[in-house]
Order: structure tokens, then C-alpha cells, then sequence
């Protein structure tokens, strides 16, 4: 079970490469938080993440509220900013700069990336590409919740080089204006966000914790992937010990300390993730998605989803389906 796969799928992580960016020192830009460009860069997503990669040269990155914690980048490297923290990307440290709002706007009559160029007075030149990623934040986004707010992913030799050359490609096929350039950056977009995460869990301490350590660990890894693999299943603390190979007190205790919440909270958390995506889909009963997701009655479900959720599920699916009337399922032809 390919845990980090299934969490994404869940979560629905789309991506988006909005700017191609050619600058030459000095150089200094502002991103806004993403909260007040989300409904236009990314209408459809609840959470925006915000990325920068650097393709050549190098420059420095740093939280705007936090500006004198500098992040150098080089060739090949990505910051990537997960909770959506406005940014300043500048050619040295110390440099300030307030975003243009109206620039966060997805073109109806042109493709996207839009290409910026900006000559100073020095020598070094520096392209970068940046964008978006969007995906559910609610009901439960373990990964989301595991991610520091920036994090600067330094790629092995191997992936750098193909990464650097898809980005290459990618921002080369937008300016030619080639049919299908923005989904191919959408794209690129995703797998880059996949690399970036599998680099930063190779690179964690041996003694780190939260969701992304956890995977790691042989004995608690084998008892998410059980509940991923099998989400429906009547699990109980015994049974996802046994999963583990670890005594019902070790594993309980082991489980806590790794991921942060024990394991019969986790594993209702992400039932009702998958439950909250099936009740967005029109035809499906919430006695249906209940059984789905593990639940032998409907009022059982309706209690985990409330108690997890804190709205009822009849609640949910009417606040993201204006439309939606009742639970029957919907006739066929």
C-alpha cells in the first residue's frame, strides 16, 4: 500500500505553475499569503500551497513575517511554503518587497505561466518557476498537518536532473504556447510536490515524529497502511497490533508518540475523510458511504462524522452541494 499515493488521492492535490520568472541582480519579490489569492489562482481548491523552484542561478527565500531567517536556494532546489505563508524572493537576504495583488489572476484569453523578466545591474541571472497546489484541508489532511510552513527540498543528483529538465520543458512548451502546455505544468507540478515530500522524508532525523516519521517506522508504517489498505474493516486496538507485531500497550503507546494521535482517533479521522469525498458525489446514500467506511448503522456514522467533523454528514454534503435535497440514492435511467 503506497500510503502517500492513497493521502493524496484523497485530498485531491492539483497543481498549477502560474509564473516563469527571468531576473538578473538585484532582485527582490513578494508573494501575498495565499489565503487572499486562493479564490482566483485556485477557485476550486480549500487549502493552497505555494512553491518556488529554482531551475538556475541562486537567491534567497524567507517567510515575510520571519525576514530575518533568510533560506538560500540553488540550482535544481524548491521551497515550498505548505500552510501558504506570504514569502519575499529576492537575489540577497534582507530585501523587502509587497506583493502585487493584481497580478494573482488566472487568464481566461492567454496560457499561463505568465513570464516575467526583470534586468538589474548585476550579472548573476537567476529563472524560476512558481505556483500552486491546491487540496483539502477538512476533515483530516495528515500530511498538511506534518509539513513545517517552509521547507526547501535539497534533490539528489538523479532527481534533480530529470526534475530540472521537465521544468525546462515545461515552461519551454508554455512560452511556444503548445496545445496542452498548462496541463502539462499542472502536472509537473503534482509530481514535483511527490518528489519534494519523498526527499523530505528520506532527510528527516531518526528521532523526528508526526505523520511523515511515522511512515518510516517498520511496526507503526505496517499498521497505516493496514488502515489505508483496509479502512472498512472492523479494526480495533488489538487487531492493528497484531498488524504491528507489537504488544497492545507498546503499539498504543508507539502510535501516539510517532503520529500524534492514537490509533483508533486516526483511523476515525480518515474514514471520514474518504466519507466526506463520497458524500460530494451525488448517488450514493449516507447509510451506503457509512457501510463503506466501516460502519454497521448510519446513526453509529452520523455520530464519528459530528464528533469528528462537527457537522452532521447530511450537513456537509449540503454545504458542498447546494442542490443535494435528500440521501436517496439517484434512479438510473
Amino acid at each position: 500500500m503506497d500510503i502517500l499515493s492513497d493521502v493524496l488521492r484523497a485530498v485531491r492535490l492539483t497543481g498549477a505553475i502560474f509564473f516563469d520568472n527571468y531576473v538578473q541582480a538585484p532582485f527582490v519579490g513578494g508573494s501575498p499569503h495565499t489565503e487572499t489569492i486562493a479564490g482566483r489562482v485556485m477557485p476550486e481548491a480549500e487549502h493552497v500551497i505555494q512553491f518556488h523552484a529554482l531551475l538556475s542561478g541562486s537567491c534567497w527565500a524567507v517567510l515575510t513575517e520571519d525576514s530575518t531567517n533568510g533560506t538560500r536556494l540553488d540550482a535544481g532546489d524548491i521551497v515550498i511554503f505548505p500552510m501558504g505563508d506570504g514569502n519575499v524572493m529576492s537575489s540577497a537576504p534582507g530585501m523587502h518587497a509587497e506583493p502585487n495583488l493584481e497580478m494573482y489572476v488566472r487568464p481566461t484569453d492567454r496560457r499561463l505561466p505568465f513570464i516575467f523578466h526583470h534586468h538589474g545591474a548585476g550579472e548573476i541571472d537567476c529563472h524560476f518557476v512558481c505556483g500552486y497546489l491546491g487540496c483539502d484541508a477538512r476533515p483530516f489532511n495528515p500530511l498538511l498537518q506534518s509539513l513545517p510552513r517552509l521547507f526547501r527540498a535539497q534533490m539528489s543528483a538523479a532527481s534533480q536532473s530529470w526534475l530540472v529538465s521537465l521544468l525546462h520543458v515545461a515552461a519551454d512548451e508554455s512560452e511556444l504556447g503548445g496545445a496542452g502546455s498548462e496541463t502539462m505544468l499542472a502536472k509537473l507540478a503534482e509530481v514535483m510536490f511527490v518528489e519534494v515530500i519523498r526527499k523530505h522524508i528520506a532527510d528527516l532525523p531518526d528521532d523526528s515524529r508526526g505523520w511523515l516519521s511515522a511512515l518510516r517506522d517498520r511496526h507503526i508504517g505496517q499498521a497505516i497502511r493496514a488502515i489505508h489498505g483496509r479502512p472498512a474493516e472492523q479494526w480495533t486496538l488489538e487487531t492493528l497490533a497484531h498488524e504491528a507485531g507489537l504488544s497492545r500497550s507498546v503499539f498504543a503507546e508507539r502510535f501516539a508518540r510517532c503520529v500524534g494521535l492514537s490509533p483508533m482517533n486516526y483511523l476515525g479521522r480518515w474514514r471520514m475523510q474518504l466519507a466526506a469525498r463520497r458524500l460530494e458525489i451525488p448517488g450514493a446514500s449516507i447509510a451506503q458511504i457509512a457501510a463503506e467506511v466501516g460502519y454497521e448503522s448510519e446513526a453509529a456514522f452520523n455520530r464519528s462524522f459530528k464528533k469528528y467533523v462537527g457537522v452532521p454528514p447530511g450537513a456537509w454534503r449540503k454545504a458542498r452541494i447546494p442542490s443535494a435535497k435528500s440521501d436517496r440514492p439517484i434512479a438510473g435511467p
